[in-house]
């Protein structure tokens, strides 16, 4: 039953995100995303605390939501009557429509673009008989479904794991483990930006339209986000978000591409190993000492300080002679001489039994 006077009443606004290359994701230590952005600007125009929720089952996110472990789920749903059973939809975010996703010859630079159409499907009569992978709880298994009838045939279904994200799938067609996938346009076109042995080419649906998602009993709150978006859609900064996930080609392929991004390498920086190492000897959680490395240099080994402070956690040069640091540039020294001195300063407050303010005091 919580709706928006209860949300107002705690200022928090509990969203429901997916890690995904569009949605939500790290860069370089940041928080960043097409979902992500909107939410910050949502959240700070109703006067609320954001909350984030990472989805760790796609095919249960309408139980969370209706539970009410969270109150809206901030990613890019497809608003179809079947869904619309369990829940309510708030205004669209964007149009698109479903297309599929289909891995072109490995040769396929060297073939001429006659040879090349032979060799992919070009409609989806095509793929009777054959089969497609898709998530079962999402709306391309429903899409898929409907075509069915529509063809006259039968597509075999493949259903995949909810731990899945789109992107992952996408990946999957590229890496050749599954023949075929459906997608959202836009989500495979710039996908398909960064694999060019994708083709995204052939659609499998009319226009659609995307939107988050609230309970049904969350009436005011949806108002409320409904009124936020129809004002937005109209606004340059709306478009630029949009065109900066979406539709920018060259941004999405460097951060696919490099070793700040968590998506594709799996970690926050390429020192990841030597945090993890060196934060076992103060008992922190790695990533919170590599957040402090972040904000000390943004990852640079040589970065300097206005005052004269050196390396990775800027260290200055006298706290580095005491502590034996003979390299400040060197990152094993930098991260190991920082958590030295992190616990040198989290022992002046063994009187704190409270670890998560004695943590807060050290850092200060």
């Amino acid at each position: 039953d919580r709706d928006w006077k209860e949300i107002e009443k705690d200022s928090v606004l509990k969203a429901l995100v997916v890690y995904s290359n569009t949605s939500y994701f790290l860069y370089k230590g940041q928080p960043m995303g097409f979902e992500y952005e909107l939410l910050e600007r949502l959240a700070k125009d109703l006067g609320l605390r954001l909350q984030l929720t990472v989805s760790e089952y796609l095919d249960n996110e309408f139980e969370v939501l209706n539970r009410g472990d969270v109150d809206l789920i901030a990613h890019g749903m497809t608003i179809t009557n079947q869904r619309k059973w369990e829940v309510d939809f708030t205004d669209y975010l964007y149009l698109t429509k479903q297309v599929l996703v289909q891995k072109k010859p490995d040769n396929f630079r060297n073939l001429s673009r006659g040879s090349l159409q032979k060799r992919l499907i070009k409609d989806p009569v095509e793929l009777i008989n054959d089969t497609i992978s898709v998530r079962k709880n999402s709306s391309y298994y429903e899409r898929i479904l409907s075509l069915n009838n529509e063809i006259g045939g039968r597509i075999i279904i493949d259903t995949l794991s909810s731990h899945l994200t789109t992107d992952e799938i996408i990946d999957m067609v590229a890496n050749g483990e599954i023949r075929y996938t459906v997608a959202d346009e836009n989500l495979a076109k710039i996908n398909a930006s960064y694999r060019p042995i994708l083709d995204v080419s052939v659609p499998i649906s009319f226009s659609q339209r995307i939107a988050w998602v609230t309970r049904k009993k969350s009436g005011e709150l949806r108002n409320k986000i409904n009124q936020w978006l129809k004002k937005q859609r109209k606004t340059t900064d709306y478009n630029v978000i949009y065109n900066k996930y979406f539709k920018n080609k060259r941004s999405f392929r460097r951060r696919v591409k490099s070793d700040y991004f968590s998506l594709s390498e799996n970690q926050i920086s390429s020192y990841d190993r030597l945090i993890k190492k060196h934060a076992e000897t103060i008992g922190w959680d790695w990533r919170l000492i590599a957040s402090q490395i972040y904000q000390e240099s943004k990852f640079d080994p040589y970065s300097v300080s206005w005052a004269g402070a050196q390396g990775l956690l800027q260290i200055m040069p006298a706290t580095a002679k005491a502590i034996g640091v003979t390299n400040p540039n060197d990152p094993n020294q930098s991260i190991k001489a920082g958590v030295k001195y992190l616990n040198i300063n989290q022992g002046y407050f063994e009187e704190v039994t409270a670890s998560i303010e004695k943590i807060k005091l050290t850092l200060a």
